[in-house]
């Protein structure tokens, strides 16, 4: 159904019939006026990556090269963090991930990008 719904928005934004998730879900920011952000380009200027998972799931698979700090220990971590320019959080689904970038902004940090998940941050590096 999510698909009807985004195949009718495609051609009323002047796009083609939607065949993949990519095409979908850039259509939905598009159309909730997302903000894109090239996690490709903040990883080869330096962002160091943060893998909010527990240790245990962190050790099942991550992105290359990314930290594992654990959401529950995330506000403890604050000073270790401000020496990065800029920092992506990632986790399984992008929900704790999310939960982590609000919390650093709270705490004033306003380099965080939301990744979503470990594989889709994998992807870019």
């Amino acid at each position: 159904m999510l698909c009807n719904i985004c195949n009718r928005l495609a051609t009323d934004l002047g796009h083609t019939f939607v065949k993949t998730k990519r095409e979908m879900l850039s259509i939905l920011k598009k159309l909730f006026g997302t903000a894109s952000v090239d996690l490709s380009q903040l990883i080869k200027e330096g962002a160091v990556i943060i893998d909010v998972r527990s240790k245990g799931e962190f050790s099942t698979g991550h992105a290359k090269g990314s930290i594992n700090i654990p959401l529950e220990k995330i506000a403890a971590d604050l000073e270790s963090l401000k020496k990065y320019n800029q920092i992506i959080v990632c986790c399984r689904s992008g929900n704790r991930s999310g939960a982590a970038k609000r919390t650093l902004e709270s705490k004033g940090f306003k380099n965080i990008t939301n990744g979503g998940s470990w594989q889709n941050v994998n992807q870019y590096i």
